[in-house]
């Protein structure tokens, strides 16, 4: 995946659509109000343009150089999957200054959508990565406050074939690969995976509790490498940024489909 912004339609002028359609459109299909999450995601639209959309930019974090490329590309929607508030409640100075300063000079409206987009049967984080990873989830797992975010399944394959497939999927987007334990030797027949910081207690406790033998997610605390190998179990750690790349893509391809908006994807790796 080339380290540069990439761009989906042609330069011909688009017409402009009213911001709050697009929002509301998105809340809609994504859920937004019924998926749980945590506080600092505030999920939805967290600040407005001048009530109209003529580019989309799709990121996974809403960061300055993010915010800064959606300004050169001329977008005036970022949909990010890492949103402005992560810290809560905090004084608008700094760099929390600098990214709203740049957001409304600019005309850029910023959506955010965390779980909500992991959770998305179709678009979501999870079942893009286990498809092109070549699994087919056949149950939710990574249950929070009552709703599976992600998907499980059972194969009969080598699990270096897994972890082959895994490694290059996210080698498109800068990611590499390690593990708990090693992967040779071994079959994947029950298998999870969670996008992102998926490993904790929580998850691998679900883990042991279905039986599961291979785990892919983004990255975990220290612990979780050392639970696992106590519980024999294989994680591979693919990457936060690298496994989140595939759900804001879906997003701007479904915007461009359903309103005609065009968008283009803005990669910028973090390297965790």
């Amino acid at each position: 995946m080339p380290s540069t912004t990439s761009v989906h339609e042609s330069d011909l002028i688009a017409p402009r659509f009213a911001l709050d359609d697009i929002v509301a459109a998105l809340d809609a299909e994504l859920r937004t109000s019924s998926i749980p999450d945590y506080p600092g995601a505030l999920n939805g639209l967290q600040i407005a343009n001048d009530g109209h959309v003529t580019r989309v930019a799709v990121a996974v974090d809403a960061s300055m150089a993010t915010i800064a490329e959606a300004a050169v590309l001329g977008a005036d929607l970022l949909i990010v999957h890492h949103g402005l508030f992560w810290g809560g409640l905090q004084p608008v100075v700094g760099m929390a200054y600098q990214k709203q300063r740049t957001l409304i000079a600019n005309n850029i409206a910023v959506y955010s959508t965390h779980l909500p987009l992991d959770a998305h049967a179709t678009m979501g984080n999870n079942v893009l990565l286990a498809n092109a990873i070549g699994l087919t989830p056949s149950s939710g797992f990574g249950n929070f406050k009552g709703i599976d975010i992600s998907v499980a399944g059972e194969t009969d394959i080598d699990a270096t074939d897994v972890l082959e497939r895994t490694r290059a999927v996210v080698a498109r987007y800068g990611g590499t690969v390690r593990t708990s334990v090693p992967a040779q030797g071994r079959r994947c027949r029950r298998w999870a995976l969670i996008t992102g910081g998926g490993a904790s207690s929580d998850t691998l406790r679900e883990a042991r509790a279905r039986g599961i033998d291979t785990f892919i997610t983004g990255e975990g605390p220290h612990h979780t490498t050392v639970e696992a190998q106590e519980e024999d179990l294989l994680i591979l750690y693919a990457g936060h940024y690298a496994t989140e790349t595939l759900g804001v893509q879906a997003l701007g391809a479904w915007i461009e489909q359903r309103f005609g908006v065009p968008w283009s994807f803005l990669h910028l790796p973090t390297g965790s």
